[in-house]
């Protein structure tokens, strides 16, 4: 379960880290193009959604593979679970259901990390 763990923490972190970079250092404009969504916030609340997912890749990775302060790799993937909901209610409000969807895929994985770690396979 710990190898299971581990590789889903790795796929959450690569999509969240992409996807963070992506929104906190693009403009607002270009992005509109790829994320419909973007269009309802402003600039300083997408960027902030970036960092937010950028910061919680690298604390899905971080804590756990340095030995310091593992905790904050459930509370990694507990942000996320957040998160996840936030944009899912987003998708839902804007009637993407696409986007629902791929949202929570994203949440149930992010969930399954954060029981493993917070439970039976923490370090």
């Amino acid at each position: 379960m710990n190898v299971f763990l581990w590789i889903l923490q790795a796929v959450l972190a690569a999509m969240f880290a992409m996807a963070g970079v992506m929104k906190s250092t693009q403009p607002k404009d270009k992005l509109v193009d790829k994320l419909p969504w973007v269009a309802d916030f402003s600039p300083a609340a997408v960027r902030f959604i970036g960092l937010v997912e950028f910061a919680a890749a690298l604390g899905l990775i971080l804590p756990a593979a340095s030995d310091i302060a593992p905790v904050l790799t459930p509370l990694a993937a507990t942000g996320l679970v957040i998160t996840m909901i936030l944009a899912a209610i987003t998708h839902a409000r804007r009637k993407e259901p696409s986007a629902i969807a791929f949202n929570a895929v994203l949440l149930a994985l992010a969930a399954v990390v954060a029981w493993g770690r917070f439970g039976p396979n923490s370090f």
